[in-house]
């Protein structure tokens, strides 16, 4: 079942400053149309007294709520997909605990990962790092823009449609060239939420990508 996948992701992060629920609120007020809750702090209950307000914000602006693994939460509230994180997961596994309705996503870090999550049936893929980034620390190298042109050329070489997202330390001034790369979209977190304005840098992401 091809899913609808918006260009701009908007990843929601623990920072003392604003809420994930003020994050959400923030960024669909500004447009979003897609939001990614990434909180791996909470315990369950917590996690879903902030999904269930989240996901009222996101319906009440047309957006897609999105949550970072916790696919035990499925069911529980209005979330329409799941993005893992974990590299290894098994994605067949995933879809059949699911069910073909839920948005899945996943993450890789070289073409061979990204041709493993299209085989095994996610509907997008976070690709990165971009560059160095806070959010999600690792030791993995950064793809740089060579990196998302040589992947997409290579997926298009085997005539592989997933929609592959930049991800970890994309600015507003890289995503011009990253976009030149032949990549669908970009995913972002600091950026936008540790800006001095979030609803203004937003809007300078979304003005780039659509």
């Amino acid at each position: 079942m091809k899913k609808f996948i918006e260009r701009l992701h908007f990843i929601t992060h623990d920072i003392p400053q604003l809420s994930h629920i003020d994050q959400a609120r923030i960024a669909c007020e500004a447009g979003a149309k897609w939001v990614q809750y990434r909180c791996l702090t909470k315990n369950d209950e917590e996690l879903l007294k902030d999904i269930h307000v989240i996901a009222e914000i996101c319906d009440d602006w047309g957006a897609t709520l999105i949550v970072t693994d916790h696919i035990h939460l499925n069911g529980k509230a209005d979330i329409q997909g799941f993005h893992i994180e974990d590299m290894d997961a098994d994605f067949v596994r995933i879809r059949e605990q699911l069910g073909e309705a839920i948005t899945i996503g996943g993450s890789s870090n070289t073409v061979e990962g990204l041709q493993r999550l299209a085989t095994e049936g996610v509907d997008y893929a976070g690709f990165g790092p971009f560059s160095h980034t806070d959010t999600k620390p690792n030791s993995m190298p950064h793809l740089g823009i060579d990196g998302y042109r040589k992947a997409i050329v290579s997926l298009n070489d085997l005539n592989i449609g997933l929609p592959v997202l930049a991800v970890g330390g994309v600015t507003a001034a890289d995503i011009a060239e990253l976009l030149d790369t032949g990549i669908f979209g970009i995913a972002a977190s600091s950026a936008i939420n540790q800006a001095p304005d979030m609803r203004e840098a937003y809007l300078s992401f979304y003005d780039k990508i659509m």
